[in-house]
């Protein structure tokens, strides 16, 4: 037999029905709409790249018949939809040069498939492949928020998506005349601001002699002038020179007005 024959090279009597191919298409759609909707956010697809593999193998599942194509195709859509890290954050807009160049390649390529008396189904997985990431490159490109996030500070941002670690990387102990913040993490944690809770405020943190603070080190402290009547704080920062991922973190008690002492919760 030769290789032109094989059941994986000849493009012969294919198997995918109308509905089936739609039912692909509405997939295709929705994850190139997916990535559309991060890149908004100013996320670009991590893992989220298993869903390209996915959507061959479901194609040639059926062209093919190979029922394990369709359960690994299904497996790796799953894993780039619901991967809890199936999208990061980007520093900037990421380029759709390189996608656009892909997606005329591909349309060539499959344009040359279809034409050719001989097709093949590795040059259609190639052409479908150089599509498809191309479709969602060029989402993730083309739908990147124009402006930037708002900061008060540059390089830190705060209206965005933040995490609250398990295990806090700073403390507070509430004095006299408001508190102490201290880094009780092994790295040195640039802070980007601070406000008391349910105030829509944005403070700069300073040491004792009221100098602005930048970079608290291991084991180092700052100074947060709190109000008797503050009911808690929340303070933004980075851990070292760790920028895409904001973190958050939040102190509450029962102000003394409301109490016999300050208890932090």
């Amino acid at each position: 037999m030769s290789l032109t024959n094989a059941p994986f090279f000849s493009l012969s009597v294919p198997r995918v029905t109308s509905l089936y191919a739609l039912t692909l298409l509405a997939v295709t759609l929705y994850w190139w709409g997916r990535v559309w909707r991060e890149g908004r956010a100013g996320r670009v697809p991590r893992a989220a790249w298993w869903s390209l593999p996915g959507l061959l193998l479901l194609l040639f599942a059926p062209i093919l018949e190979q029922p394990t194509f369709f359960a690994l195709g299904a497996f790796l859509l799953l894993l780039g939809e619901f991967w809890p890290r199936a999208y990061r954050r980007a520093p900037g807009r990421p380029g759709w040069w390189w996608p656009l160049l892909g997606g005329l390649l591909g349309a060539a390529l499959l344009l040359s498939v279809t034409r050719s008396l001989e097709a093949q189904r590795p040059a259609l997985a190639v052409a479908l492949a150089l599509l498809l990431g191309s479709g969602a490159g060029l989402a993730s490109g083309l739908s990147w928020p124009r402006r930037a996030t708002p900061s008060t500070l540059p390089g830190w941002p705060r209206w965005v998506d933040v995490t609250v670690p398990e295990w806090p990387d700073l403390s507070l102990t509430l004095t006299g005349n408001g508190a102490e913040l201290r880094n009780v993490s092994v790295s040195a944690l640039n802070v980007s601001g601070w406000s008391p809770a349910r105030t829509n405020g944005w403070l700069l943190v300073r040491n004792t002699r009221g100098e602005p603070v930048r970079t608290l080190a291991a084991g180092e402290a700052a100074w947060l002038p709190i109000e008797a009547h503050a009911s808690g704080v929340r303070v933004w920062y980075n851990v070292g020179d760790d920028q895409q991922e904001p973190r958050l973190f939040r102190a509450d008690w029962t102000p003394p007005t409301q109490g016999q002492s300050r208890v932090l919760n």
